[in-house]
C-alpha cells in the first residue's frame, strides 16, 4: 500500500493545485468564483486561503483517502486518471477538518510544525478550514467526468449526509474533551470515531461507487469497509500517540503526550480507567483533568495506560475491526490486485509507525 500511496500522491497534489492554485490571481478567481461584483483582492485571498492550505499539504500527509478513492475506481473497472479531480474531494475535506479540529483542541503541533492557527491566527485558520468544506463541491458543479444529473445529485446528497455526521462525531469529542469526568463507554467512543473519522472514509468509498454507477449493495459494502478501516485507523492513531511518547514509534508530528495534555478520552484511557486499580484510575483521571501537565505527569499517565494493558487491548480491537473490513469486500467482484490492495490497507492502518 505504501507503494500505491507514493505512486499516486504527485497526481493528487497536481489535481488539488488545479482546484486551489499555489499562486492566486484575478484570472483564477473569476474562472472559479465568477466575475466580481466590484473587485477581488488576489493578494488577500492568497494569504488567507491558498497559503494556509498549501502550508498544511506541503508538510506531508499520506493522501490515503484520495488514493483509496482511486483504488476503488480502478477496481470498479474505470480509469482512475479520468476521475482525479474527484479524488480531491475527500482529501481537501479531511485537511479542512484538521485545521478546524486543531483550533478547537488548542493543538500546538500538526505534522511536525506549529498548527496553522499559531502561524496565521485563529481567524484565518478557521476561515480556511471552513472554506475547505465547500471548495470541493465545485468539482461536482464543474462535472469533469461528464456525469449524468442523477449521479451528481446522488453525490451531493451523500456528501451532505456524511458531512453532517462528521459534526456529530466532532461534537461528541468536544463535549468529552471539556468534561472532567471520564464517563463514556467504549461503544460511545467507537460511535464518535465512526462519525468523525469513519464518515470521511465512507465519503471516499461511496463517492467512488456513485460516480462509477455501482449497485446500492456494492456502495453499502465498500462504505462499511471504509468506515471500519477508518475507525481502526483512529485507534491506531491513539496508539501511536502513546507509543511515540514512550519512544517506540516513528516521528509522529504531534507534541509529546499530545492526547494526555489535551485530556482526550481515547479508547486507551477508557480501558485503563475501567481496568486499573482505583488509586491508579483516579490518578489518571486527575492528570487528564488538569489544565496543564508536566512531562513527568504525562509519562505517569502513559505508564498507567500501559500497565493496564490498554495498548494491547486497543490494538486487538483495531485488528478485529480491520478483519471485519476485509470481510465486507470478500464477496465483491474486484480483481485480485485490487482486493489485495484493499486487504493490505486494513493492515497498514493498524501496523504503521507514523
Amino acid at each position: 500500500m505504501r507503494e500505491t500511496l507514493a505512486e499516486w500522491r504527485p497526481a493528487v497534489d497536481e489535481a488539488i493545485d488545479d482546484l486551489v492554485p499555489r499562486e492566486i490571481d484575478a484570472e483564477y478567481l473569476e474562472s472559479f468564483f465568477g466575475e466580481p461584483t466590484y473587485e477581488y483582492d488576489p493578494e488577500g485571498i492568497q494569504r488567507a486561503l491558498s497559503d494556509p492550505l498549501w502550508d498544511l499539504l506541503n508538510r506531508g500527509g499520506k493522501r490515503w483517502r484520495a488514493v483509496l478513492f482511486l483504488v476503488f475506481v480502478d477496481g470498479f473497472g474505470h480509469d482512475p486518471s479520468e476521475y482525479l479531480p474527484y479524488a480531491c474531494i475527500p482529501e481537501i475535506l479531511h485537511n479542512g477538518t484538521i485545521i478546524v479540529d486543531d483550533v478547537e483542541d488548542e493543538a500546538s503541533m500538526r505534522r511536525g510544525e506549529p498548527a496553522l492557527h499559531h502561524i496565521y491566527g485563529e481567524d484565518v485558520a478557521l476561515n480556511a478550514g471552513n472554506a475547505m468544506y465547500f471548495l470541493p463541491l465545485k468539482i461536482l458543479t464543474e462535472n469533469p467526468a461528464d456525469l449524468p444529473a442523477d449521479r451528481r445529485l446522488a453525490a451531493y446528497e451523500m456528501l451532505m449526509y456524511e458531512l453532517n455526521r462528521t459534526h456529530l462525531g466532532q461534537g461528541m469529542d468536544i463535549c468529552w474533551h471539556n468534561e472532567r469526568e471520564v464517563r463514556i463507554t467504549p461503544e460511545q467512543y467507537l460511535e464518535m470515531c465512526a462519525c468523525k473519522t469513519g464518515c470521511l472514509g465512507r465519503i471516499v468509498a461511496r463517492l467512488a461507487a456513485i460516480i462509477t454507477d455501482q449497485p446500492l449493495e456494492v456502495e453499502e459494502a465498500v462504505a462499511s469497509y471504509a468506515e471500519l478501516t477508518s475507525v481502526a485507523f483512529q485507534i491506531g492513531d491513539d496508539i501511536l500517540d502513546v507509543e511515540n511518547s514512550l519512544g517506540r514509534a516513528g516521528e509522529f508530528g504531534k507534541e509529546f503526550g499530545n492526547d494526555v495534555r489535551e485530556g482526550k478520552k481515547t479508547l486507551l484511557v477508557i480501558d485503563a480507567i475501567e481496568g486499573s486499580p482505583p488509586e491508579q484510575a483516579d490518578r489518571l483521571q486527575e492528570i487528564l483533568e488538569a489544565d496543564t501537565n508536566t512531562d513527568e505527569e504525562v509519562l505517569e499517565a502513559l505508564s498507567i495506560i500501559e500497565e493496564a494493558g490498554s495498548i494491547d487491548d486497543a490494538r486487538e480491537r483495531a485488528l478485529e475491526l480491520a478483519a471485519q473490513a476485509r470481510a465486507e469486500i470478500d464477496g465483491l467482484d474486484f480483481d485480485e490486485e485490487t482486493s489485495e490492495s484493499l486487504r493490505e490497507f486494513t493492515r497498514f492502518v493498524v501496523d504503521r509507525d507514523v
